[in-house]
Parts: C-alpha cells; sequence; structure tokens
C-alpha cells in the first residue's frame, strides 16, 4: 500500500541526503569528471575538492586533513582498522572489544578467532549496556594488538568512555580503533589531544549518501593499508577516489558541524517527548539504557509479551519506519545480542524496536505515532500466547 505520508524514525540505519549535499555532488557527475590523480590542470581541480572534503571532515572530528582517508563505509573502515593493527604487530595475538558492537566489528573478531587463532576478549555490559574501566584494565595483556570500542552503541545509543578507554590502551602501549559511526555529527568529537589512534565514520548516518565512509588514522600511527594497489590517498587505500561521494561527504561533515547544537537539543527534545508519550499511554514498557548517557537522537523500546516483527508491521503499514536492532543484521529472528548482553528479559528483548530521530522528524510525527502506537501494542497483546503475563506454552524464561 502506497503512503501519502512517511514518518521515518530509522536514521540510525541510514539518514535522508540533504538537499545541499546533493547539490555539492552533482557537478562531480557532469562537469568535474576528471581523475584527481591525473597530471593535467583538469585533474587537479578534481583534486582541490578531494582536499575540501578532507578538511571538512577532519574539521568535523577536531583532527588534520592527513589524518583523514577516505573508504567506502564504516564497515571499511572498520576492517582497515583491525587489519592494520594486526598487520603491524603480528606477534600479538590478542584483540579486546565489547559483547554489543556492531557486526563490522564482531564479524571480524569471530574471524579471526575460527580461523587465524587469535583470542579475543569481549567486555561486558551491565543491565543499562555500560562497560567497565577496571574489566578493560585487567583485560590487557602483553600480546593485546588492539582495542575496539564503539564511541556509542547503534541500537541503544549508550555513549562509552572512549577517551578514558583510549588513555588506559595508551598507557600499555596497545593501540586504539573506535566506531564513531553512530556518534560523529550527534556528540562533539576533538581528536586533536586524544589518544584514539583510528576512528570510522560512515557518510550515510550523517545525511550523506550510502556507499562512502572515512578512517582517521592519528599522526604517527603505524598503519598497514586495507587495500592494496595504486597510491590513492598517500598509498594508504587504493582505488580511484569516489569523488562525488567523497565531495558529498565533506558537505554532510560541515552541515553536521554547523547542526550539532540542534541535534542536540530539538532532535533530543524530540525524542524525550517520545520517550514520555510511550511511558504514560502504555503499560509493561522499559526503555533500554534509560540510566546510561545516550545518543539525543536514539530510543531503544522493549514492549512486554509482543513480538518486535509484528509491532514493524503494524508501524509501516501507518507509514512509520522504525527498526528492531542493527538494520546490518535485520536478517536474523533471534534477540539482538545488545540486549540480551544487558540481560534484558526475553519477554522483553523479543518485543524490542528502535526509533531513531534527525533534524527531519517533527512533533506533529511524534504525536502521531503516539497516537497510533497503544493501539498497535494492544491488539498484538490480545493475540500473544503471553499476554498478560500468562504463558499459554510453559513458563517465561528470562537471561539470568
Amino acid at each position: 500500500m502506497k503512503k501519502e505520508k512517511i514518518i521515518y524514525l530509522d536514521n540510525n540505519a541510514t539518514t535522508k541526503v540533504d538537499l545541499k549535499v546533493v547539490r555539492e555532488m552533482t557537478p562531480f557527475f557532469t562537469e568535474l569528471y576528471g581523475n584527481p590523480s591525473s597530471m593535467h590542470f583538469f585533474g587537479g581541480k578534481v583534486q582541490a575538492h578531494l582536499d575540501t572534503a578532507r578538511l571538512r571532515i577532519a574539521n568535523l572530528l577536531g583532527a588534520k586533513p592527513e589524518e583523514i582517508i577516505f573508504t567506502s563505509c564504516g564497515t571499511e573502515s572498520d576492517s582497515t582498522a583491525i587489519f592494520s593493527a594486526i598487520r603491524v604487530n603480528p606477534e600479538k595475538k590478542h584483540i579486546i572489544t565489547t559483547v554489543v558492537e556492531h557486526p563490522g566489528i564482531l564479524n571480524v573478531c569471530k574471524y579471526l578467532e575460527s580461523f587465524k587463532g587469535y583470542k579475543v576478549t569481549y567486555l561486558k555490559v551491565d543491565a543499562e549496556g555500560r562497560i567497565s574501566l577496571d574489566e578493560l584494565k585487567g583485560a590487557i595483556t602483553e600480546h593485546t594488538a588492539i582495542i575496539s570500542i564503539m564511541w556509542a552503541n547503534n541500537e541503544t545509543g549508550v555513549i562509552f568512555p572512549v577517551e578514558e578507554a583510549a588513555k588506559i590502551a595508551a598507557s600499555r602501549n596497545v593501540l586504539f580503533h573506535s566506531d564513531a559511526v553512530q556518534a560523529a555529527g550527534k556528540l562533539p568529537i576533538n581528536l586533536e589531544n586524544s589518544k584514539i589512534d583510528l576512528l570510522s565514520v560512515s557518510g550515510h548516518k550523517i545525511h550523506a549518501p550510502k556507499g562512502i565512509g572515512a578512517l582517521y588514522i592519528r599522526k604517527g600511527t603505524i598503519f598497514a593499508p586495507f587495500l592494496i594497489g595504486g597510491h590513492q590517498e598517500k598509498g594508504r587505500r587504493a582505488g580511484t577516489e569516489n569523488v562525488p561521494y567523497i565531495a558529498g561527504l565533506g558537505k554532510a561533515a560541515e552541515l553536521a558541524a554547523k547542526n550539532l547544537k540542534k541535534e542536540n537539543s530539538y532532535v533530543k527534545k524530540l525524542r524525550d517527548k517520545f520517550e514520555q508519550g510511550v511511558l504514560k499511554t502504555i503499560k509493561n514498557v522499559r526503555i533500554n539504557g534509560q540510566g546510561a548517557d545516550r545518543l539525543p537522537n536514539t530510543s531503544n523500546i522493549s514492549f512486554e509479551y509482543v513480538e518486535g516483527e509484528s509491532i514493524l508491521i503494524f508501524l509501516s503499514e501507518k507509514g512509520i519506519c522504525a527498526s528492531s536492532g542493527s538494520a546490518c543484521a535485520s536478517g536474523s529472528l533471534d534477540p539482538s545480542h545488545v540486549l540480551l548482553s544487558m540481560r534484558v528479559p526475553l519477554t522483553f528483548a523479543h518485543g524490542s524496536i528502535r526509533f531513531s530521530f534527525s533534524v527531519y522528524n517533527t512533533e506533529d510525527e511524534v504525536d502521531f505515532v503516539l497516537k497510533e502506537l497503544p493501539a498497535i501494542i494492544k491488539k498484538l497483546r490480545i493475540i500473544s500466547p503471553f499476554a498478560e503475563g500468562k504463558p499459554l506454552f510453559g513458563e517465561v524464561k528470562t537471561e539470568s
């Protein structure tokens, strides 16, 4: 069924491309189509625009332009960081990360465990999704090649103490990487005096297109490229640069830096209004990570006794877009690994929905969702075998 209006609350999965970003990109398809590596003046003109984009991304991160390389996405940036660390430290076979990382990190670690003989320590989280820095300190050994901890969780929005973690890593002479895909453009980041060695960014989370990302490599960090071939990116990432998308990412970074305060006020106001409305109108719900510092745009809510997939279908019929967790794990019917790690009971974990807002959302949209959602949950609970907390098929099991 075609909807007249889409209410898009799935901005942690991807964002609408800003029209200013589209306009920034357009000339590189039709007019400035030269290869930036070419020696002639036409290629040089294009190279100048790459330099501008690199500067804009560096400004968003509080970094130097020469510390930025372009990648195809956040996942490539993550893989590049991990594989670089193990290549420059071939004698070290230990990695530290968290149990709630994005699949872009977790699946690389699982691969290295299964096929390359690496040992991986997965830091646990508490009931609010927070890690323990004491556990991190105790996990580091002389064999640790890299520590990778996300800046903010993609499902719950919980913010991790990455600056403090990076200092701990530096004190033990261990490389530190952060997947900042969800944090960049939503939280202030200043890497100028940071101990973070490597940091991943993705364009389509900040209103740039899909298929473009960046990796910060702190000056002085020994680095081994992931893609080997030509001399592009000063030998740090081979392959002809995706100029239109790089220009788009640069513009999006500039806009994100400009709109950062709005992200932390207007968007947070929408998120808070939504959560308060849900708690007021629907029983047996929990906001996951509510007691922790969270991204201003992210709300992960569990509705007991219903299935998340069913909620999403009913919301979609009303033109409302949300998600049941990471878009990169959407093919799985299992409860979120993030929520299970937080020991969310299964009766709640199965009914978890992530609502993620942006500057394009409005209060009227929030009002509409709050009007429709209670009826959807009520309808689903009526047909649920676990309605009113009375299971029809055995006892309800929860995670211990």
